[in-house]
């Protein structure tokens, strides 16, 4: 969860400025921020561990931290709306907050269901579904062990994702996009194909597009492969609120999950 939040933190200025190479110095940038990608991922945190209503979970901490986010026109919408009908979304939303469901579930089918629970509130369009799902399972799969051509392999089988190219392969050509099928995969090669943690960000933020979704997704699955460098995780840990750290904390203490902080 952190190491998602991580990648939205780092992406957040190369959003509208892509910088597509990985040696951009230093990691944090002086005018990074957090955006609605972490309020989001917190709010799912929320909702699964305190075992609240996705939407309203989502609507609470959208609300709470209105300002803080960088809403796009739909969820902005559903956000202020009375309603909680989803709205057939097939953006990238959906995946950049799943990673709570994939460090919490307990098997392949739980993490696919935890995010099926999640997303299908307001991104219950196929797509939407099937970028949160993948996410997840990619995220389990990685807590679970298994290396990244296993994860690779897996993810492939059950959504489709063609996922055998590199981050060098997808930048010369890779555009904003903020949909999820032109999203989630690029995503999941930056981290499956990184040698740490750092490079699954850099990999992500060198790409271009919707910088900080796509460091946010792969941040989440980087996490449960490397683990986050003490460091990184403690800078990334400054820019939060109380509330959402206690919220971490809370995620952090649930059994089998572990402490972002520690290298594996």
């Amino acid at each position: 969860m952190l190491g998602a939040i991580i990648g939205d933190i780092v992406g957040s200025v190369y959003e509208w400025d892509n910088v597509r190479r990985k040696d951009f110095d230093p990691l944090f940038h002086p005018k990074a921020f957090y955006t609605d990608d972490s309020i989001c991922t917190v709010a799912v945190a929320d909702a699964l561990v305190n075992q609240r209503h996705p939407g309203e979970s989502l609507k609470y901490w959208g609300r709470r931290y209105w300002e803080n986010g960088g809403w796009g026109g739909m969820f902005s919408r559903w956000l202020l709306s009375d309603s909680l009908e989803p709205y057939n979304s097939y953006g990238n939303g959906a995946a950049m907050r799943v990673s709570p469901a994939g460090l919490l579930a307990t098997s392949e089918d739980e993490a696919i269901q935890l995010a099926h629970h999640v997303t299908e509130v307001t991104h219950n369009h196929p797509e939407g579904m099937k970028g949160g799902a993948a996410t997840a399972l990619a995220i389990y799969l990685a807590r679970a062990g298994l290396d990244a051509d296993s994860i690779r392999a897996a993810v492939t089988k059950q959504f489709g994702y063609h996922l055998d190219r590199t981050p060098d392969d997808i930048r010369p050509t890779y555009r904003f996009n903020e949909s999820s099928q032109e999203t989630v995969p690029q995503a999941l090669v930056c981290a499956l194909t990184a040698t740490d943690f750092e490079d699954a960000i850099r990999n992500a933020i060198s790409i271009g597009g919707d910088s900080d979704t796509v460091a946010a997704i792969a941040g989440g699955v980087a996490e449960a492969l490397f683990g986050i460098p003490e460091e990184i995780a403690q800078k990334g840990w400054a820019y939060l609120s109380d509330d959402m750290r206690i919220m971490l904390q809370a995620l952090y203490r649930q059994p089998g999950v572990r402490w972002a902080g520690v290298v594996r």
